[in-house]
């Protein structure tokens, strides 16, 4: 696993050995969600609002090292 953005409210992080479109997980204390890369819909699980509108912003200007992570750790 590797931690890509870290916030005040979660993390967003990518593992290796998974499966699936590529997607990245936002995680906090009390919730866990996987995004899909492409098209940024929640995949499985739950985030608050707030959480999630702050790691797509984030992602929106990080797309590119989203994709070349989960390349690394899963191609």
């Amino acid at each position: 696993m590797v931690t890509v953005y870290r916030a005040a409210h979660g993390k967003i992080a990518v593992y290796g050995r998974e499966h699936g479109v590529p997607h990245f997980p936002i995680e906090g204390p009390t919730f866990r969600c996987s995004v899909a890369i492409a098209g940024l819909e929640v995949i499985v699980g739950t985030v608050p609002a707030l959480v999630l509108d702050e790691a797509l912003m984030w992602e929106g200007a990080n797309r590119d090292l989203l994709m070349q992570t989960w390349k690394e750790l899963n191609g």
